[in-house]
């Protein structure tokens, strides 16, 4: 799967990226470029997720952070949320 067309970006989504430091910022628009050309770039590191979160995937912004999405057909993309590992929670 590659090529996504479109993200569609939650509220929670936007909350959350509203509150990450400006430099986690600037590099989460580098990945989502990268994303938006192939979502299993392996320097994205995506990987389904477990448990109560088990509908969804993740990729990494860097060591700390990353997003929270969901497939919704081939093109199309939701991001949930953003933030550090404890988003999980």
């Amino acid at each position: 799967m590659a090529d996504v067309k479109k993200v569609i970006y939650s509220p929670t989504f936007k909350k959350s990226y509203k509150k990450l430091p400006k430099s986690v910022k600037f590099l989460a628009e580098k990945k989502e470029k990268v994303f938006r050309e192939n979502p299993f770039d392996k320097r994205l590191k995506t990987h389904k997720l477990h448990g109560r979160l088990k509908d969804y995937l993740s990729f990494s912004i860097n060591e700390e952070y990353r997003i929270i999405f969901e497939f919704i057909d081939e093109k199309t993309v939701y991001f949930h949320t953003t933030g550090k590992h404890d988003i999980y929670k």
